[in-house]
């Protein structure tokens, strides 16, 4: 919220109530659809309001609809009235609310329906021509931006600057590691015109705190895990709790409760045999590997992880990490998918030589828009 300027009327009003000298601040105010060629950041960690901040801009549109000629001439350019809302969610989000209708504009209070005016898509090309199918919407919502290609913040731009139309990001801009999420995330950021940060409360049970980011851990019988530092940057979660090593869990957390282990290792350990295996001696990385898969406690992450925690009683969870599936699969797809320090021939020997898990690195490499057929590739 920020503080109301040059209020003396308001300041008189309170004090004439019997307030006494405070500050003055606005609440949430409704949507301004007068103005043109916004690009509008809603940012903060899962569960702050991002989505339910779009739903009233989609209340507010239902009401400034129903004004005059005089109010849609303001708020129009080129034929594209900004009272007009469309919303677009990303095609790896739609499961997340599977028990609201097709067409909800979905958020962890409720829902808002928008008819026609929803779309799923995949890319900014489809962003591209659905702009071009509804020229009369003024203003489009898209959900979870930095899920999708970086050319999507151009095209928005280009609309957003010929056409006068105006754009909501409610996205994540920090992924689960506290870093800038991608270079999607990075060019909104250069190219917004308006930023509304939000908050949650931690959502640790001691803990009541701001938090700005976001938390990712699998539940593996009963405990919080920690995901490793170098878990592949895209899991799909979302708002029902899953249970073991396939899929993570999402919550919000402060400083002192987001849990991030294994960053140094990343760096110290995994990238460096990473970048050993790229210069032609594999066997480093193979072993490793190796141990991740099938024999924990001999890699370098168990013994980097217990002597890092085991003498700190209050930080001893981040050891639940070990208990998760696919260490040594999530390994290879950094190594592979962010860093590209592994070619595709080398991913696809390591796979084969240490049998890792086919499925699970299928379905992670398609989500993070590196996609290949394993079976296909290890059949020629």
């Amino acid at each position: 919220m920020q503080e109301v300027q040059n209020s003396t009327d308001t300041k008189d009003f309170l004090k004439s109530l019997g307030f006494p000298s405070v500050r003055i601040h606005h609440s949430f105010n409704h949507f301004d659809f007068s103005r043109d060629s916004r690009r509008m950041l809603v940012i903060g960690p899962m569960g702050s309001g991002k989505t339910e901040y779009s739903s009233r801009v989609w209340r507010d549109s239902l009401v400034a609809l129903k004004k005059s000629q005089i109010i849609a001439d303001r708020t129009s350019t080129q034929g594209a009235d900004r009272r007009k809302v469309f919303f677009i969610r990303s095609m790896l989000d739609k499961n997340r609310f599977p028990d609201y209708p097709d067409d909800a504009l979905a958020y962890r209070g409720g829902y808002e329906r928008c008819g026609n005016n929803i779309a799923h898509i995949s890319n900014s090309f489809e962003l591209e021509n659905i702009l071009k199918e509804n020229t009369d919407i003024g203003t489009w919502i898209i959900d979870e931006a930095s899920f999708y290609d970086e050319r999507l913040v151009y095209v928005v731009r280009n609309a957003s600057l010929e056409k006068g139309l105006n754009f909501v990001f409610p996205t994540l801009i920090l992924n689960f590691r506290k870093d800038i999420f991608n270079s999607t995330a990075r060019l909104m950021l250069e190219t917004a015109t308006d930023v509304f940060p939000l908050t949650a409360y931690c959502e640790h049970e001691d803990c009541i705190e701001d938090s700005f980011y976001t938390y990712r851990y699998y539940t593996i019988d009963g405990a919080e895990c920690p995901s490793l530092y170098f878990d592949p940057l895209i899991v799909i979660g979302g708002d029902r709790e899953k249970l073991g090593s396939l899929e993570p869990n999402y919550c919000t957390r402060c400083d002192n409760h987001h849990y991030l282990p294994g960053k140094e290792y990343t760096f110290f350990t995994l990238k460096p045999l990473g970048e050993t295996a790229s210069s032609g001696d594999i066997e480093p990385l193979k072993r490793e590997l190796k141990y991740l898969k099938n024999n924990i406690a001999d890699s370098e992450l168990y013994k980097h992880l217990h002597k890092k925690y085991d003498n700190k009683p209050e930080e001893r969870i981040n050891l639940n990490s070990l208990m998760v599936d696919f260490i040594s699969e999530k390994a290879l797809i950094y190594l592979f998918a962010e860093q590209n320090l592994i070619t595709e021939d080398l991913l696809l020997k390591l796979v084969e030589d240490l049998s890792l898990d086919r499925h699970y690195i299928e379905k992670t490499l398609s989500d993070n828009r590196r996609p290949i057929n394993l079976d296909q590739r290890l059949l020629l």
